[in-house]
C-alpha cells in the first residue's frame, strides 16, 4: 500500500517529463480538452490520484497494472475537503481491465491452495481486514459486478469459490449477477458458493465482531450454487399458483441452460421439475425446442487414414517398436496382421496427427501422453479453462519442455483470451521450447477438434502417478511425522477418487 500527496502535480517530481503521454494512457494523469477560444492551447494536465491510500493492483504474474485509491477518513465528494469517490480505480487501459481483473489474486495464490478455496468480495479494505485475520485467500472485484473471466481466472487457481455478499437488496443483486457469471463453470468437480452477511456487516466488520473463528463458521453455511439458483428462479413467483410455478419454470430455464452437462445439471432439472409439478421429462420436452443446452462435444476427426503423412509420421509407421517402449502399452503395434493402433487415432484425433514423434537415442518414438496433452491445448486453447485447478497445477510443474510451454500458454489467455494456433505460433517466437510446440502442431489439418473425454482421460492418469510417486516418498517418514502422515492419506484418498 501507499499513499498519494494532495497536489495536483505531485508526479511531475516523479517523471521527468510530465507531458508523455503514456502517463496519460497508464491512468496516472489526467489531461482536460483544450480551451476552444484559445487556439493552440493544451488543456490542463493534473494527477488522477491526490490525496488517497493507493493499493497496487497487480496480475497474476505479479505486475502493478492499475491502481484504487481511497480518500483518507470517511470523506466522499459531498462533503467538505471531499477529494471525489470513497474509492478511484484505474480507468481501462491497454493492461488493466476492472472485468477481468481481481485485487490480491496474485498475493493469495499460496493461500488458495491452502485453504481449499477462494473467497471474493466487494472491496479493498476487505481483503486486507481478512488477510490480516487469518484469511489470506480472499480477492476483490473492482467496483464492477463478477463476471464470467473472473470466475474462469478463479478456477485456474481452486476448484472452490465462495461469493461474499451483503444482505440487503444490492448484495441480492450483485449474487445474481455473480450466478449468471458462475453457471457455465459449475463443472460436478467444482465448488460455488454464496455467502451473504447480515445487512449491518461487510466482511471487514464481520470478522472484526466475531474473529477468525466466527467468520469460518459463518462461511461453512455459505449457500450452495444449486440452492440459490433454485431461490433466484423462484424469486417473485406464487408457488402455491399454477401461475406461479409455471412463472418459476420460465425463471429457471435460462439459468438451467447455462450449466455444463452433467450430474449437477440432471439434478437440479429433477429438482426444478419436483418444485413446478411436472415431471422432468416433460419440463425438458417443454424446454428443448429452444434450448441451446446439451453435452459439450468434441468432435473426433472424419478422416480416415490421409494420401500423404509427415516424414516424420512415415517414419513412425515403417520401424518396428517392441511394446516395452511405447508410452502406452495398449497402444503397442500388434503383432497380428492388421494395421499396427494409431496412437493418434486411439486419443481421438486423426492419424496426421501423429506428425511429432520424439527421438530417443536415435529412435523415433510415438508422442507421448504429456504431448498429446499439449497437442491438444494448443490446437483449442479455450480447452485450458475447463481443467480442474489440480490439473493445471499438474501441467505447470510438468518439466521442460512441457511445463514450461504450459506456463506460456496460461500466460497468453490470461494476457490475450484464447488464440488460433497461427497466433500463438507469432507468440512462440524466442521461447526456448519453440520448436517442440511447433513439431507438435505441424501438419495438423483444419477442422479436426479434440476429443474431450481422451485428454480428461490422459490428465487423470498423470494425476494418478504423480500422487503415487509422492506417497511413495511419503511412506518412509509418516511414522514420525503427523503432518506428513495426513498428507500422505489425503493423497490416498484422492488416489481412490482418481479410479
Amino acid at each position: 500500500m501507499g499513499y498519494a500527496p494532495e497536489g495536483w502535480r505531485t508526479l511531475a517530481s516523479v517523471f521527468p517529463n510530465y507531458s508523455d503521454p503514456l502517463l496519460t494512457e497508464s491512468g496516472l494523469v489526467i489531461a482536460s480538452d483544450a480551451d476552444d477560444d484559445k487556439p493552440g492551447t493544451e488543456g490542463k494536465r493534473y494527477d488522477r490520484f491526490r490525496d488517497r491510500v493507493m493499493f497496487p493492483i497487480r496480475n497474476v504474474k505479479g505486475e502493478c497494472i492499475g491502481f484504487g485509491g481511497r480518500v483518507l477518513g470517511d470523506r466522499d465528494g459531498t462533503s467538505p475537503g471531499g477529494a471525489g469517490p470513497k474509492y478511484l480505480n484505474s480507468p481501462e487501459t491497454p493492461v488493466f481491465s476492472k472485468g477481468r481483473e481481481l485485487y490480491g489474486l496474485f498475493e493469495a495464490r499460496a493461500a488458495l491452495r491452502e485453504r481449499g478455496y477462494a473467497l471474493v468480495t466487494e472491496g479493498y479494505m476487505d481483503v486486507v481486514a481478512l488477510a490480516q485475520m487469518g484469511f489470506a485467500n480472499a480477492v476483490a472485484t473492482l467496483g464492477t459486478a463478477c463476471t464470467a473471466e473472473h470466475v474462469q481466472k478463479l478456477f485456474r487457481f481452486t476448484d472452490a469459490v465462495v461469493f461474499s455478499f451483503d444482505g440487503d437488496s444490492a448484495g441480492r443483486r450483485a449474487a445474481r449477477k455473480a450466478l449468471d457469471a458462475a453457471l457455465p463453470f459449475a463443472t460436478d468437480v467444482r465448488s460455488v458458493k454464496f455467502l451473504f452477511l447480515p445487512s449491518e456487516h461487510d466482511p471487514d466488520s464481520y470478522i472484526r465482531a466475531h474473529g477468525e473463528a466466527g467468520f469460518a463458521a459463518y462461511v461453512a453455511k455459505a449457500t450452495p450454487l444449486s440452492k440459490f439458483m433454485l431461490e433466484a428462479a423462484a424469486d417473485g413467483c406464487d408457488m402455491d399458483s399454477a401461475e406461479g410455478r409455471a412463472h418459476m419454470a420460465s425463471n429457471a430455464k435460462p439459468l438451467w441452460s447455462l450449466l455444463p452437462d452433467g450430474a449437477l445439471k440432471r439434478q437440479l432439472l429433477a429438482e426444478i421439475a419436483e418444485r413446478v409439478l411436472i415431471d422432468s421429462r416433460e419440463l425438458l420436452q417443454l424446454w428443448q425446442p429452444a434450448s441451446t443446452s446439451g453435452p459439450i462435444r468434441y468432435k473426433k476427426s472424419s478422416y480416415s487414414r490421409p494420401n500423404s503423412l509427415p516424414p516424420e509420421a512415415k517414419r513412425l509407421e515403417s520401424e518396428d517398436y517392441d511394446a516395452g517402449r511405447w508410452p502406452d502399452h495398449d497402444l503397442a503395434p500388434s503383432s497380428d496382421s492388421g494395421p499396427a493402433p494409431d496412437p493418434a487415432s486411439a486419443f481421438g484425433w486423426a492419424p496426421a496427427l501423429r506428425a511429432a514423434p520424439r527421438r530417443i537415442a536415435g529412435r523415433i518414438m510415438p508422442t507421448s501422453r504429456e504431448d498429446r496433452v499439449l497437442r491438444g491445448l494448443l490446437h483449442q486453447p479455450d480447452t485450458w479453462d475447463r481443467l480442474s485447478a489440480d490439473e493445471h497445477q499438474l501441467l505447470l510443474a510438468l518439466p521442460a519442455p512441457h511445463g514450461p510451454l504450459f506456463v506460456w500458454l496460461d500466460s497468453q489467455l490470461h494476457d490475450h483470451g484464447p488464440q488460433p494456433w497461427a497466433a500463438l505460433r507469432i507468440g512462440l517466437h524466442g521461447h526456448a521450447h519453440e520448436q517442440h510446440a511447433a513439431l507438435q502442431m505441424a501438419d495438423i489439418p483444419d477442422g479436426i477438434e479434440t476429443d474431450w473425454n481422451e485428454i480428461t482421460a490422459i490428465l487423470r492418469q498423470l494425476l494418478k502417478l504423480e500422487r503415487q510417486r509422492e506417497m511413495s516418498r511419503l511412506a518412509p517418514l509418516i511414522g514420525s511425522d503427523a503432518a506428513l502422515r495426513e498428507r500422505y492419506f489425503r493423497l490416498h484418498a484422492s488416489l481412490k477418487m482418481l479410479d
